[in-house]
């Protein structure tokens, strides 16, 4: 008889656990073996819209956590003095102590949590490896439907809510995307509305400029994410922001602000290979230049463009 093949151990899953955080209860969720992962979450969510592309993290290698921030997913809210984006920093600090989380790790922050990422790293500079901002406020600029440039605090909110509107009606983010994320965000809304509006006022009127310069100064490893049919974080903004980094390796990808959710297979691919990237500052990327955009390029995209389906 021949001899039988141990069973080959299956990638955990994403598991959502409680803490006591400053006192208050934090909810979080952690799962996946190997190089560590801080995910920071987008506006009016609680990271539960994301168990997709985190699981895709976790089948690649990764080890994956994953904190709703104070107001949001049941996490309890912030006093009211330190709701602010240090404030946010600060705590994701202190919820890295209370679960032991192992230092330095990758911080990976989408959208309004990409603001919170660049706090955490320039406050927190023993907690990040490397920051990975995907379609990340903390620009200073805004272009308006005149074509005008302006300062990003000057953008009305219900602009801002009428471009996250447009980008989950496309075609497929209509059945897809737009369910996971009313899943977690009506509760959200419910439970604390005065959360998320805060937290929409702290995106409106982000400009981390000056943190971002001091980041770059540092040399910390940065990437920036940004997909090229996003109108939410639209392409001045993000332009501002890469601006005020200098050179960052920038990563474009298809898709709109949401597309991470769309698109598992791509994010999961992408994280994983910023990781593996050698990365040892500004003079060692002379091989390349820079400052120039890249656009990214999966195996998975490879596919579908060789079967002739048309990318998200």
């Amino acid at each position: 008889m021949g001899t039988k093949r141990a069973p080959r151990p299956r990638p955990s899953r994403l598991r959502w656990r409680s803490i006591l955080v400053e006192g208050r209860t934090a909810r979080y969720a952690v799962g996946g073996v190997g190089p560590g992962v801080l995910f920071l979450h987008g506006w009016g969510l609680g990271g539960q819209a994301y168990t997709r592309p985190l699981q895709q993290l976790i089948r690649m290698g990764i080890r994956v956590y994953v904190p709703a921030m104070p107001g949001f997913g049941g996490t309890a809210s912030l006093p009211v003095e330190p709701r602010t984006l240090a404030g946010y920093a600060r705590w994701i600090g202190e919820f890295a102590d209370a679960i032991g989380l192992p230092r330095p790790v990758t911080v990976v922050g989408h959208s309004f949590g990409g603001g919170v990422a660049i706090k955490v790293a320039h406050d927190l500079p023993d907690l990040a490896e490397r920051l990975v901002l995907v379609n990340s406020i903390g620009g200073s600029a805004w272009t308006d439907d005149r074509g005008v440039v302006r300062a990003l605090r000057d953008r009305p909110l219900w602009d801002w809510g009428l471009h996250l509107q447009a980008d989950l009606f496309p075609g497929r983010q209509l059945t897809r995307v737009l369910p996971v994320i009313l899943r977690d965000a009506v509760p959200n809304i419910v439970r604390n509305p005065r959360a998320v509006w805060e937290v929409a006022h702290l995106a409106r009127t982000a400009n981390l400029a000056s943190e971002l310069a001091a980041l770059a100064e540092r040399r910390l490893p940065i990437f920036v994410v940004w997909s090229k049919l996003d109108t939410v974080i639209p392409e001045s903004t993000s332009m501002s922001l890469r601006t005020a980094l200098g050179d960052p390796r920038t990563i474009t990808v298809p898709g709109g602000h949401t597309w991470l959710m769309h698109d598992p297979n791509t994010f999961g691919e992408l994280i994983t290979n910023v990781i593996r990237e050698p990365f040892t500052g500004p003079d060692a990327t002379t091989a390349r230049p820079a400052a120039a955009e890249r656009s990214w390029t999966t195996n998975s995209q490879n596919k579908r463009r060789q079967q002739g389906r048309a990318l998200p």
